[in-house]
């Protein structure tokens, strides 16, 4: 059956037919699988649900597996709560904050539980929040710091992520395996099934070999399909800043958050994302954005080291125009760019530069590349910077005015930014855009070198509205009967994003989720 076919079957969502014709019956079906899929099904299973596991991609891990793995987590209760509270500004419900609170004292055993599958060790990495308020040193992080017997590059070749993500996601996959949990890859939740007072009671399901068949979810369906990083046309509609290049996943288009607005959502968050600035590789068919190198984050009058960051970036005219290093740069580097002229519908700090001297360019690695897709060749960025040199990602200049020239911007504009740049390094402040003095870097040895620079999106905020029970609400508030959500495609966090904590979201949206619809009697 094609998607005509469905479409015939379909009105408003709704599925015509009788609920004894459905093709296929399970209690639960959970979509995407990912860390909180692969959560979610493990708990509802655990509570007496016969459970199906989708994945439309043919491999798990989703944009979780792409991580550092470690989940954020807290010593204090309030502190965690004030903490989280101050950074979602108002977005998003207490009772839904304290949820997650809640849940994060629960995790550390639970995972130490999961852990037992494949005698996986733990690890704490203390770490605190990454925004200077109330309640942010009381957070570290929890890891899978080794699993006998696996390497992540052979385990999962598809995959490239930082640190122990895919030792984290090794572990939830053994759960699955071990608890006989049906799963399907390469196949597709297409829409959500409803009956006649608007329950979801199953969805459609397609792969390419198959023709599409309907699954009875005879408690409900959980959606754990991630964001909208990789739909252009969603980016469009809720974002002002363009282009954006997604940084790690393909597979994130919105689904979840489509289907669920099918059955009446209400949605939250679309705004926001969780992103900085980054590269484009020169070949065109390189699907994703290279972040810049992960710096330590800093917040103010907490001293950082190893923090010196090797370059400042300009507009097209020559001019600094933004902090390049704020305190949690792979949440918010983005922002600064997101500046349109109405006059022209210009952007101009899209592209900007970034530029760095010899020494700068000897420091460290300015880039890097994680991702999980089986189709794109690994690429591993230069220790020294210069095979991106070899393939145009960065253009090198003997001089200021040839570095200029690259730009497309006067030569005595660049050598003023330059110079006043350099003053500010020496008397270690700056006064412009309060960039970090530990962080400054002069600009003084030829050869200089330059590289465009984008927005890139990590991922997703955005999505349906859910309760304290990862209920699905519509736009008055009510839930819709049958259906739940786990981790990024309806995440929690609405302003500013704490390290760490999608992981903990996935954890601990997924374990309520699965336990509130398998506890639902037929």
């Amino acid at each position: 059956m094609g998607n005509d076919q469905i479409e015939n079957r379909v009105q408003s969502g709704k599925f015509l037919a009788p609920s004894q014709k459905f093709d296929q019956h399970y209690d639960v079906v959970v979509v995407g699988y990912g860390f909180a899929g692969a959560v979610a099904a493990i708990s509802a299973h655990d509570h007496g649900a016969k459970v199906l596991l989708l994945e439309k991609m043919p491999d798990p891990g989703g944009i979780s597996v792409c991580a550092g793995g470690g989940l954020r987590l807290s010593r204090d209760r309030h502190a965690a709560f004030e903490y989280l509270k101050a950074t979602n500004a108002g977005t998003t419900p207490d009772d839904v904050i304290q949820a997650f609170v809640d849940g994060m004292f629960e995790l550390e055993p639970y995972v130490q539980e999961l852990a037992r599958v494949n005698d996986a060790t733990l690890i704490r990495n203390e770490r605190p929040g990454n925004y200077p308020y109330p309640g942010f040193e009381s957070m570290y992080f929890l890891e899978v710091d080794n699993v006998p017997g696996f390497d992540r590059v052979t385990g999962y070749p598809h995959a490239r992520s930082l640190r122990n993500g895919t030792n984290m996601m090794k572990v939830l996959e053994d759960n699955v395996v071990a608890r006989g949990i049906e799963v399907r890859f390469s196949t597709s939740a297409e829409r959500l099934i409803s009956n006649g007072d608007g329950s979801v009671i199953g969805l459609w399901v397609q792969n390419e070999e198959t023709d599409a068949v309907s699954v009875a979810a005879s408690r409900g369906v959980i959606l754990a399909c991630g964001g909208f990083e990789a739909n252009v046309e969603m980016q469009r509609q809720y974002w002002q800043l363009n282009p954006v290049m997604t940084a790690a996943f393909r597979g994130n288009t919105g689904d979840g958050i489509r289907m669920a607005q099918d059955v009446g959502a209400d949605l939250w968050h679309m705004w926001h994302f969780h992103g900085s600035y980054g590269f484009r590789h020169p070949d065109p068919a390189f699907p994703f954005g290279i972040r810049t190198k992960r710096l330590p984050d800093w917040v103010p009058e907490h001293s950082v080291t190893d923090a010196q960051m090797s370059w400042i970036l300009v507009d097209g005219e020559g001019g600094r125009f933004m902090n390049e290093y704020q305190p949690y740069l792979q949440d918010t580097g983005h922002r600064a760019l997101d500046v349109m002229d109405p006059g022209t519908q210009q952007y101009p700090y899209i592209p900007c530069y970034m530029i760095v001297d010899d020494p700068g360019r000897k420091m460290y690695p300015l880039g890097g590349v994680v991702f999980n897709d089986r189709e794109v060749e690994p690429y591993e960025w230069s220790g020294d910077n210069l095979k991106e040199v070899e393939l145009g990602i960065l253009r090198k200049a003997e001089s200021l005015a040839e570095l200029a020239d690259h730009i497309g911007c006067a030569p005595a504009k660049l050598e003023a930014s330059i110079e006043k740049w350099n003053t500010a390094c020496a008397a270690g402040e700056d006064d412009d855009f309060k960039r970090p003095s530990q962080s400054m870097t002069p600009i003084t040895t030829a050869p200089y070198f330059v590289g465009e620079i984008w927005p890139v999106v990590s991922n997703t905020q955005g999505g349906p509205v859910h309760d304290a029970r990862q209920r699905v609400l519509n736009s008055y508030g009510e839930p819709i009967p049958g259906l739940y959500e786990a981790g990024e495609v309806g995440s929690i966090w609405g302003h500013l994003y704490m390290s760490g904590a999608n992981l903990s979201e996935c954890f601990i949206g997924g374990r309520i989720a699965g336990r509130e619809v398998a506890e639902i009697s037929n």
